[in-house]
């Protein structure tokens, strides 16, 4: 069971889920998000990698979480100084208790599917920023899994929670990535929607950073080199 939102990160785990040999269910989630760019990624990346089953469904979260992400109109904060310091607090494209609900969402569709695992994105830029991307978040949703599901209470094992990528930077992640062959050019990072990322949103910066490090061209930023004649 992967959570998939479509972008680079979401991406990179559904790969390592499935080179681990996993057939895999996919979920994306359309809570509200500025623009659905993001989703048309989750959907050819599914099929890219051929999801047993690629589940969407609609939760409104902008009518109870208020967000950048969210809120039509609002503002999201393009060229902040520093990153690192960006990081270290809580940014206003957090959603409230959005990932306790999707993992709540994909918990239902694990047990249901029977699926041994579930599969998320999130990583160590994030965590520092995101109350509900740390460490302890997702040991206590592990907890949490084993309490509230039949398979957990009749000791039948209730679904883990992986998180591959938690303490990995976004230049690991674009390396891993490319050792998996994960095609770059269906994922979607930025904040905004429209045919190219603005390139100033902390996302894209954060996407800029890894692939400029990784020493690996962004197919939705650099254009493809010609061949020589």
């Amino acid at each position: 069971m992967v959570l998939l939102s479509g972008g680079m990160d979401s991406a990179t785990t559904l790969a390592i889920a499935r080179s681990r040999g996993h057939p895999v269910v996919t979920l994306s989630v359309q809570y509200g998000q500025r623009h659905q760019r993001e989703l048309r990624s989750a959907r050819a990346l599914s099929r890219h990698f051929g999801a047993r089953e690629a589940l969407e469904v609609v939760v409104p979260l902008g009518k109870i979480s208020p967000s950048a992400l969210t809120t039509p109109g609002a503002r999201v904060p393009k060229d902040r100084r520093s990153l690192s310091r960006a990081a270290s607090t809580i940014p206003s494209t957090y959603v409230p208790a959005r990932n306790t609900i999707l993992l709540g969402l994909a918990l239902a569709v694990a047990e249901t599917r029977r699926a041994e695992a579930i599969y998320l994105g999130v990583n160590a830029v994030d965590y520092s920023g995101y109350p509900d991307c740390r460490p302890a978040f997702l040991s206590a949703f592990g907890r949490l899994a084993r309490l509230a599901t039949a398979r957990g209470v009749e000791g039948r094992g209730s679904p883990t929670i992986e998180a591959p990528l938690l303490h990995r930077t976004k230049t690991e992640i674009v390396r891993w990535g490319e050792r998996l062959r994960v095609p770059w050019k269906l994922t979607w990072s930025c904040y905004e929607g429209g045919r190219r990322p603005c390139g100033h949103c902390d996302s894209c910066r954060l996407r800029e950073k890894g692939f400029r490090e990784a020493g690996v061209a962004d197919p939705l930023v650099d254009p493809p080199k010609r061949a020589r004649r």
